[in-house]
């Protein structure tokens, strides 16, 4: 089914099925008529002579300069070209068609000036898999994502690189193999595509996609490791969660009570332990802090993807061009920050029970480090070291972006965002979490086949599936591959499939 996008009703689902399912995009006739109406307002600023900030003025501090009517088209050009100043890796290509698409829903609200034919184009450009090459470093998140999204736009004028059918082509040579026609910036429309926030929110769509999920992995294997550690599961019941009634705690709770229900490890526990250590105690509230943190992040994102963020603002109903800062990616930088924060401590808790796992003055009769053999076997030691390593590396990567800012612009943009920076941080610290819940996984099956009895029904399907992949450590042996493929199978979201 093809997404019709009209810049209102966008869903993260639906920039995630274009963006990496390659689902097919059209724009709505009501957003093609909006978009119209829009160009019209500009073509009668420009037929009478009216001087318009971005139509046909200079930009940022040079907005005092008039652009003579046969120069207006240029000035379009040479903005786009000028800002090409990314540096450093590209974006990744589900990260450039999210780009794509974002952009081109906020200039179908239609509240930007530009003809509807700019949107199609890059509609065609998502349809026919060309993707621009933009580097990631570059923005500062303040007159929008000025580098990145010019980097983006070039390819429609013909210029930059693209990669198409596992190439990489010069962007003309590119949309021409695609069968795409180029496209001629006219007044205003090279300002509408390289001033906007699609690129960190691009970057939080997404993410903010995969952290909902990586929340209810850090729920499940906090109850494989509450099984291999014979917890106390008194923690989990309901009645402790109604009375301190945040939503993501009791939700963490009730997840715990179903995951391990008919456990007969729990039941068969022997320890007269009256509670556990908070790394089990309190995974309800830890966690359902962090996913209501979650939470917060999804509805600014949501806000974000069908906001109108470019400079000048056309409202053809009162015939009016409004400038103001709809590009400040403020929203979108605290976002972005604050979803680091919380995806680390996730892994922070997690690697505190991969410890409780492989120490033996902590892990309940467990062997020392997991494994029978040891002295002559490490087992799952230096595990831990990794985790503590990602951990730590969070931590320094969770310092918040949006509390710096450096004036550009001459001062005339004398704060900015590094909502962009904030971003790309957010999605470092999202694979490390993915990677530190990957080795308490296996650690917490490994710790199972130290026990007796059986785990819960629902888990006993998740260390089967975690067993399809990397067998019982009985000698060592390299766990990174061991890693990679659990960590593959959360990405994947296989936990959830079998669960359902």
């Amino acid at each position: 089914m093809r997404v019709v996008i009209n810049g209102s009703d966008l869903s993260i689902d639906q920039v995630v099925a274009v963006s990496r399912c390659y689902e097919q995009v059209e724009l709505s006739a009501e957003a093609n008529n909006k978009m119209k109406s829009s160009r019209n307002l500009i073509e009668t600023i420009l037929t009478e002579k009216k001087v318009v900030y971005g139509v046909n003025t200079g930009f940022g501090l040079m907005s005092n300069v008039s652009i003579s009517d046969d120069e207006v088209d240029l000035l379009q050009y040479n903005l786009v070209v000028s800002c090409c100043t990314g540096v450093g890796e590209p974006f990744s290509e589900e990260i450039v068609r999210a780009m794509l698409l974002l952009r081109a829903n906020s200039l179908a609200y239609g509240n930007s000036g530009v003809r509807p034919l700019i949107v199609e184009t890059m509609l065609e450009m998502l349809n026919k898999k060309v993707h621009p090459l933009v580097p990631q470093k570059g923005s500062v998140g303040a007159s929008g994502d000025l580098a990145p999204l010019s980097h983006l736009a070039l390819v429609l004028m013909g210029r930059g690189e693209a990669y198409y059918e596992g190439k990489l082509l010069p962007g003309g040579e590119a949309m021409k193999q695609a069968g795409i026609k180029l496209v001629f910036l006219k007044a205003k429309e090279g300002l509408s595509l390289c001033n906007g926030t699609q690129a960190m929110t691009a970057l939080g769509a997404l993410a903010v996609h995969d952290a909902m999920k990586l929340a209810y992995h850090a729920d499940l294997f906090a109850a494989l490791s509450a099984e291999a550690l014979e917890a106390v599961t008194l923690a989990y019941d309901h009645k402790i969660h109604d009375i301190r009634p945040h939503p993501g705690q009791r939700e963490t709770a009730a997840n715990m009570r179903d995951l391990l229900l008919g456990s007969e490890i729990i039941a068969n526990s022997s320890h007269n332990r009256a509670q556990d250590a908070y790394s089990l105690r309190c995974i309800p509230q830890v966690h359902g802090a962090s996913k209501d943190a979650i939470g917060y992040v999804k509805n600014v994102i949501e806000t974000e993807i069908n906001s109108v963020t470019d400079n000048p603002l056309v409202f053809p109903e009162t015939g009016e061009v409004l400038s103001g800062g709809n590009f400040h990616g403020q929203p979108i930088a605290l976002a972005m920050d604050f979803l680091a924060i919380a995806l680390s401590e996730l892994a922070n808790i997690s690697e505190r029970r991969t410890e409780r796992l492989i120490n033996p003055a902590l892990s309940a009769g467990l062997p020392p480090f997991l494994v029978e053999k040891g002295g002559l076997n490490d087992g799952f030691m230096v595990a831990q070291y990794t985790a503590a390593s990602l951990v730590s590396e969070n931590k320094v990567l969770a310092h918040p972006a949006s509390v710096d800012s450096i004036p550009t612009s001459a001062n005339q943009e004398d704060h900015v965002s590094m909502g962009t920076t904030a971003a790309r941080k957010c999605r470092e610290v999202l694979d490390n979490v993915r990677y530190v819940l990957a080795i308490e996984a296996i650690c917490a099956c490994q710790g199972l086949d130290f026990r007796n009895s059986k785990p819960s029904p629902k888990l006993q399907k998740v260390y089967a599936l975690i067993r399809s992949k990397v067998s019982h450590l009985e000698e060592d042996r390299e766990l990174n591959y061991d890693f990679e493929e659990v960590a593959k199978l959360i990405r994947d979201e296989a936990f959830i499939r079998v669960l359902n």
